[in-house]
């Protein structure tokens, strides 16, 4: 078991009234941050550039902001699949699909960009890149890439896609032998995540359990289940 729980909150804005959902969207990030999560996944898929762009922004700054306050804090703002959009706002880092680019394209992008204004290094954390699996297979390629961890799913059923087979812990086990940390997802609760630990997982991620919840006591849950 990992002697450290890395928590990895992943936003979902739809699950809000249409009206309100941008604000709640950032009190949750904001709350996901003072609780101490590692890495918040901004994954609002469906939005056009220009409006993924502005959240960003502002997800960026709500968490620059706590960090002003609160010095100890770390955790990391990532883009889904958008690069542009990382560099554009000053993520800490970006989430690739498992079809993505690899991790490897992407610090060459990374790179470029920042030898295009001497002087000054790239705002992403050049080694933070995550990658979705679905098999070992798939994790054992994001290590070999150059991932920074793996995010194995789903583990358990889904109620929402009950028709999706989840890959269950003894393959969750068998992707966790990779030499990255690798965060379990999918059906993950309170009451499975210690299964998850015990399978050799680095830590957890998931959407509902950290947005419909109090995300403090989450976290602080989820942190004894390493002691």
């Amino acid at each position: 078991m990992a002697e450290s729980c890395l928590l990895y909150y992943i936003t979902d804005r739809t699950a809000f009234a249409a009206d309100e959902a941008t604000r709640r969207l950032l009190e949750k990030i904001a709350e996901a941050a003072r609780a101490g999560v590692d890495y918040i996944q901004l994954r609002e898929k469906d939005l056009p550039t220009r409006e993924l762009e502005s959240l960003a922004r502002d997800a960026a700054r709500v968490i620059a902001q706590l960090r002003t306050e609160t010095r100890e804090l770390r955790t990391a703002l990532l883009i889904n699949s958008r690069t542009d959009v990382a560099l554009a706002t000053g993520a800490d880092g970006l989430h690739l699909r498992s079809d993505d680019i690899s991790p490897q394209e992407v610090r060459a992008i990374w790179n470029k960009c920042g030898a295009c204004t001497p002087g000054r290094e790239s705002p992403l954390r050049a080694s933070l890149i995550g990658v979705s699996c679905h098999t070992p297979e798939e994790v054992r390629q994001a290590e070999k890439n150059g991932a920074s961890f793996a995010v194995f799913a789903p583990v358990f059923e889904k109620k929402d896609t009950p028709s999706t087979r989840p890959a269950g812990l003894a393959a969750l086990k068998q992707a966790c032998e990779a030499k990255i940390p690798v965060l379990a997802l999918g059906g993950i609760t309170l009451a499975n995540a210690h299964s998850c630990l015990e399978a050799g997982a680095a830590g957890i991620a998931a959407i509902r359990l950290f947005q419909e919840n109090d995300i403090e006591h989450v976290v602080r849950n989820l942190r004894q289940l390493n002691r």
